[in-house]
């Protein structure tokens, strides 16, 4: 098992990394998490003197590979954003473009499950506030809108969201790499 800790952005993704899903997941591809996922409160704070604190308390768990997710929001690209974020040799960063509801736009059976009606998003990565989509479409399907991105994230994952359908789904790339390179670090020991 290769060993690996997370530094997340904020609650939402520290969620999504605590899930049962996500769990099931690294352990079919042979990834242990160390004993917890730091949430940084803020992409500002990923490339601080604290977020280098936050890796050495992973090393010091036993992680071999620090892993940082964080959200693109409205840099012009991914490589900006990675030059934002503290760097190491056993850091990796990992960026959902836009932000993490894009992951969630992404996952049609979630959403079809949660909406009640067949649902489809065909360019997750191409909306501009996924989070705002999404409480859109809260409001057009339920009649009734949830404004807090922790309680949505809540029902998302108590509806079986699912990174892994996220990744699959054809206009998700991140999501897809943020998996198939997890599966590379488990794979290359």
């Amino acid at each position: 098992m290769v060993k690996i800790g997370f530094i997340v952005e904020g609650d939402c993704e520290k969620m999504l990394l605590s899930s049962e899903m996500f769990f099931e997941f690294l352990q079919a591809n042979n990834l242990e998490l160390v004993d917890e996922i730091i949430n940084a409160k803020g992409k500002d704070n990923l490339n601080r003197p604290s977020t280098e604190s936050y890796a050495q308390i992973l090393r010091n768990q036993g992680a071999e590979w620090i892993i940082i997710l964080r959200d693109q929001e409205h840099e012009p690209c991914i490589t900006s954003v990675k030059t934002q974020t503290i760097y190491a040799d056993d850091i990796k960063v990992f960026v959902a473009v836009r932000m993490l509801e894009t992951w969630f736009l992404a996952d049609s059976e979630t959403l079809s499950t949660l909406f009640r009606s067949d649902f489809f998003f065909h360019y997750p990565e191409q909306d501009l506030n996924p989070a705002e989509t999404l409480k859109s479409l809260y409001i057009q399907h339920r009649g009734r809108g949830i404004d807090d991105k922790k309680k949505f994230t809540n029902l998302m994952l108590g509806k079986g969201f699912s990174i892994e359908r996220a990744a699959a789904h054809p206009n998700c790339p991140s999501a897809h790499y943020f998996l198939t390179k997890l599966q590379t670090l488990a794979s290359a020991n």
